[in-house]
């Protein structure tokens, strides 16, 4: 009974050492004596016992490799770069994935170093950050030819972040306050502008408005002179009887609305009880003089001067 039991054993331990199991998007390498013999996918496997053996169990899953590079411009300013590389084992290719290459993760740092160290001086800071994308497709276009070969197909390169050093940081912080300045200063000296045309405008307009209602109301005082002389003609008063009640009425009226305001600070000049007549006596000898010239010009011209030939 008791060789009975260890042979039970015995053949228990070789039995649950027949089977292995391999985990969802994960691959197995089974090697014979040390040497590779197959591949083992997802599922429940056999392989014989103390002869095979599980060498190696692969993630065939898409896996991320950060890396994080010091390089510099072509204008020569120092940033950090983070580049993230997804990558995954090709499912037919697990054999050269394990057995060529050591620590993949290594290799395609070296490539994306290389790769970066070589685009990134070539342009100026401004255009790193413009042209990322140019870069991640040179990084992938780099680490896709070289790591095919060893079982490993590059998904995607991303270029995730651009850090330049401090003092850039501040210096282009300082330079796009400076220049928002310079545009709202713009927009600024824009709006005065606009508002002193307005303000122009409106006093034109004003100033238009205005000398058509002075003129507008100095052709009423012409129009209601003109009645005034006609009515007292149609009296038997002649015209400069007419002229001098017209002149004389004017002057007291403008008198009554200045002592109507007591708070008037007007003076009028001259402001004798004469100033009406003569002011009347000056219309009188300049409607004269301005008559007799008329009546000489009638002499010496019959006809209008501009319609006489030269």
């Amino acid at each position: 009974m008791g060789y009975l039991g260890v042979l039970l054993f015995f053949g228990l331990i070789v039995l649950f050492a027949s089977f292995f199991t391999v985990k969802q998007e994960s691959a197995a390498i089974v090697e014979r004596f040390g040497k590779f013999n197959t591949v083992r996918q997802s599922g429940l496997h056999l392989k014989i016992p103390f002869i095979d053996k599980v060498a190696k169990r692969l993630n065939l899953r898409i896996q991320q490799l950060d890396v994080l590079i010091d390089t510099k411009t072509l204008d020569n300013v120092f940033i950090k770069m983070k580049v993230s590389v997804q990558y995954q084992v090709i499912r037919t290719q697990v054999g050269d994935a394990y057995y060529r290459l050591e620590n993949p993760e290594n290799q395609i740092t070296s490539y994306v170093f290389d790769v970066v160290r070589a685009e990134v001086p070539k342009l100026k800071l401004d255009d790193v950050f413009v042209r990322k994308d140019d870069i991640a497709v040179a990084v992938k276009g780099e680490l896709q030819e070289a790591m095919q070969s060893y079982g490993y197909d590059i998904v995607k390169a991303l270029v995730t972040d651009i850090d330049p050093d401090e003092q850039v940081k501040h210096a282009m912080n300082r330079i796009n306050a400076a220049e928002r300045e310079k545009t709202a200063a713009e927009f600024e000296s824009e709006a005065q502008r606009i508002r002193i045309v307005a303000v122009a405008k409106a006093e034109a307009e004003s100033k238009k408005l205005q000398g058509q209602g002075i003129a507008d109301q100095r052709r009423e005082i012409a129009r209601g002179l003109e009645e005034s002389v006609k009515m007292l003609n149609n009296a038997n008063i002649n015209a400069q009887e007419a002229s001098a009640l017209i002149v004389v009425t004017q002057h007291y009226d403008t008198l009554h609305s200045i002592g109507a305001n007591s708070r008037s600070n007007l003076v009028l000049l001259p402001n004798s009880p004469t100033a009406a007549s003569s002011m009347l006596n000056d219309l009188v000898v300049a409607m004269s003089a301005a008559q007799k010239v008329d009546e000489i010009d009638k002499a010496h011209y019959p006809t209008p001067p501009s319609q006489h030939k030269h």
